[in-house]
């Protein structure tokens, strides 16, 4: 070979990337993993009924998206919105959560606009975590916790939610050691996977262990408002003393269908909402203003959206619930959140289970074991998929597991 053809080949080499350990050390984004798999079956032509990610198929009410295209038109709101959030969304937001929780706050100094709850959650660490501080993360739960502190640096030290213990964590089971280097619990009532609900006595407790050890609460509320038969979820910041050291996390996603504007607020005390903000400032650049006065309206204007949706969810959760109670398997009624979480038949564990219903169901789950090593033996269904195809979903699991049972 000549001396140029030698020295093209060295040219035409290209180094191997090499990505940050925090990035290798992710899993595969569940959600990502499951919407792949759908979209694979589908190009082969499969009708897949999807129970598996809690994204509202019930539009956003029109009241809501005719104030957006309105505001979307004024060449004002074409700039650069407010870091903190436009002060007419986090006065709105404040009110709201005045008459919601009773709990007053500052919208200049306790409200922070976020582009939707998970880039609040990805984000926080941020601002109490160094590298290799420990969050406590709860097991199962959503998956953003786990990864944002692995993000930031931090290391994630699993909180384990029992069955047993209606999904709390035992707080005075975590080691002393384990409380003392802990800078940041995250919590999440109602629940997600598991639909658990909290009572202000477990949050009286979370405030004790948090001030005793000066832990940042984390409190995820995205599901306040989608709750049944009575029940109304409590805020941590209903807590005496829980302001200075909490901050909850709310989400227009969820409550009013809007799971595509990506627009939610953090409310807590001046200081942390004052660190939390100094991160944001830094990394992004805010929620569009015609979005942020669309939220104006969903959080002034009327709530009876809000009923009608629990009442459409509920609705589902019976004939979901009444369907696979039929068939003999152990299945809790959830008092809140749009999801069932359901122990697997005996004889399964999560993924075999999951792998069962699409081949035999042609129906999705999310497997409990991808929200953590406490969640194996379970999976969870979404509620979010019209009451005709939920119908028929249930309709295919009796069809598919009269036959196919691997029950006793």
């Amino acid at each position: 070979m000549s001396r140029s053809g030698s020295k093209r080949g060295k040219e035409s080499e290209v180094a191997r990337l090499r990505m940050s350990r925090r990035v290798r050390e992710l899993p595969p984004y569940l959600f990502a993993e499951i919407d792949r798999k759908i979209a694979e079956m589908r190009s082969r032509g499969v009708d897949v009924i999807d129970f598996g990610i809690g994204d509202p198929d019930l539009p956003t009410p029109p009241h809501i998206v005719e104030r957006l295209c309105r505001e979307a038109g004024e060449p004002e709101n074409h700039r650069y919105p407010s870091y903190q959030g436009m002060p007419l969304f986090r006065e709105a937001a404040a009110s709201w959560f005045s008459r919601r929780f009773g709990v007053p706050l500052d919208p200049d100094r306790e409200v922070l606009a976020l582009i939707g709850s998970k880039e609040g959650i990805a984000h926080l660490p941020m601002a109490f975590l160094d590298d290799g501080d420990l969050a406590l993360v709860p097991d199962p739960a959503y998956p953003v916790y786990r990864a944002a502190t692995l993000l930031c640096g931090g290391v994630p030290a699993e909180v384990p939610l029992r069955e047993e213990s209606g999904y709390l964590p035992d707080l005075s089971a975590i080691p002393e050691e384990t409380w003392r280097r802990a800078k940041l619990f995250f919590l999440n009532y109602p629940n997600n996977p598991t639909a658990a609900v909290a009572d202000p006595a477990f949050f009286e407790e979370a405030v004790h262990y948090a001030r005793k050890y000066g832990v940042v609460l984390a409190h995820d509320l995205a599901y306040s408002e989608i709750a049944y038969d009575g029940y109304k979820a409590p805020s941590i910041l209903e807590i005496p003393g829980a302001k200075e050291l909490a901050v909850e996390f709310h989400s227009l996603s969820k409550t009013y269908n809007m799971t595509g504007w990506r627009i939610g607020f953090a409310a807590g005390g001046e200081e942390i909402i004052g660190a939390f903000g100094k991160v944001k400032t830094n990394i992004d650049s805010g929620v569009f203003n015609a979005v942020q006065l669309a939220a104006v309206t969903a959080l002034e204007g009327p709530q009876d959206c809000v009923r009608d949706n629990c009442e459409v969810y509920r609705h589902r959760r019976d004939i979901l619930v009444e369907g696979l109670l039929s068939i003999g398997w152990d299945v809790p009624l959830p008092r809140a959140t749009l999801y069932v979480w359901m122990r697997v038949p005996e004889g399964y564990d999560s993924e075999g289970f999951t792998r069962d219903l699409l081949e035999k169901a042609e129906v999705v789950v999310a497997p409990g074991s991808a929200y953590g090593s406490q969640g194996e033996g379970y999976v969870r269904f979404s509620l979010t998929l019209p009451d005709r195809r939920l119908e028929e979903g249930v309709e295919r699991i009796k069809r598919a597991f009269s036959r196919h049972s691997r029950l006793p």
